[in-house]
């Protein structure tokens, strides 16, 4: 997990940075704190930045130096003040065995500070006796303990325990916040950037970046937007040989209907002079010299066409007949 400073947190979490650094500052954390929203959004990182802030040797500005024994133990998961529990690998649910064995580590002294924490990943995910369990915990908490809750699903836990927590709600991230946070992850700009468009989501777009699949099937897409200003035959030999095989479902093909549709907006953010919205950032010179050729009416043209073509999709008609559709009738614009 890529590890998280409080200022790039603020940049994207600015009320709930905001609600920790003055609880910290002040020495007035709450004693539990539930941190939801949805998948992506900093929640986890969030709770091993405050376990880092709280135990770091040299902090600096309020931010963890990272470079402590106690600021790497904690990234390692190996502080034996700073718990997590997570589901078991292959487990469906967080069982009463490991709600007990955290209480009994809490049964202990601290073994190096007067404080100890623990982090709760996937909360929802608890067995009803793992939640009667840990209810007791924090109804009862012991002096210099922090629980953090970590959850995508709030509703799926018990109100008893919601009641008794902090709740700090974790929006989600922008296009661009996800972008950032896939290319400090070392995923390449292009392919975020592309990710991030198509899915606003962070955890869908991570998957998106690992997958071979992607990568390729962009490629695909800036090449037909290449053939289409050739000629339709050109386009639809290409359909032919390479893009029907590469997008080889239903699901696919809308991601690559939709991934051409980014291509004709490009071109007309650039005759509206606003370049800080392209996508295709990496294809400047191919999409320059479809601007010369292509008037903003062309470039709205073809996204008509293409949305079009996606509502053909989602109503069940062969992705092959709506490809071949698409390219005469955009062969007839372009």
């Amino acid at each position: 997990m890529a590890m998280i400073s409080w200022k790039t947190l603020d940049s994207q979490q600015k009320t709930v940075v905001r609600v920790l650094r003055h609880a910290v500052q002040r020495h007035e954390l709450a004693h539990a704190y539930l941190l939801e929203g949805p998948e992506g959004t900093g929640k986890k990182e969030a709770a091993l930045l405050l376990a880092q802030t709280l135990f770091c040797e040299s902090p600096q500005d309020g931010e963890p130096c990272r470079n402590c024994r106690n600021c790497r133990r904690i990234a390692s998961g190996n502080h034996p003040d700073v718990i997590r529990i997570r589901l078991e690998q292959d487990a469906a649910t967080i069982k009463k065995e490991q709600i007990a064995f955290l209480l009994k580590e809490f049964s202990y002294r601290s073994v190096e500070s007067s404080k100890k924490i623990f982090i709760l990943e996937d909360a929802e995910k608890m067995t009803v006796q793992a939640e009667n369990s840990l209810l007791k915990f924090i109804e009862e908490p012991h002096s210099g303990t922090l629980a953090l809750l970590i959850t995508a699903h709030m509703h799926q836990l018990l109100d008893t325990i919601i009641s008794r927590c902090q709740v700090l709600t974790f929006i989600p991230l922008s296009d661009q916040a996800i972008e950032e946070r896939l290319f400090q992850e070392h995923q390449p700009r292009a392919l975020a950037k592309s990710a991030a468009a198509l899915t606003h989501d962070y955890e869908g777009a991570a998957a998106l970046c690992k997958d071979e699949w992607f990568a390729e099937a962009r490629t695909q897409v800036i090449q037909l937007a290449q053939r289409l200003q050739l000629s339709s035959e050109a386009a639809l030999s290409f359909i032919y040989e390479k893009f029907s095989p590469t997008f080889d479902s239903a699901q696919r093909m809308v991601m690559g209907l939709d991934l051409l549709l980014f291509w004709y907006r490009d071109i007309l953010s650039l005759h509206l002079n606003r370049s800080e919205t392209v996508i295709f950032e990496d294809q400047a010179e191919g999409l320059k010299e479809q601007l010369l050729r292509l008037s903003e009416k062309q470039a709205v043209g073809a996204m008509s066409l293409i949305l079009e073509a996606r509502r053909q999709l989602d109503a069940h008609v062969n992705s092959l007949s709506v490809m071949e559709w698409l390219v005469i009738r955009l062969g007839g614009i372009l």
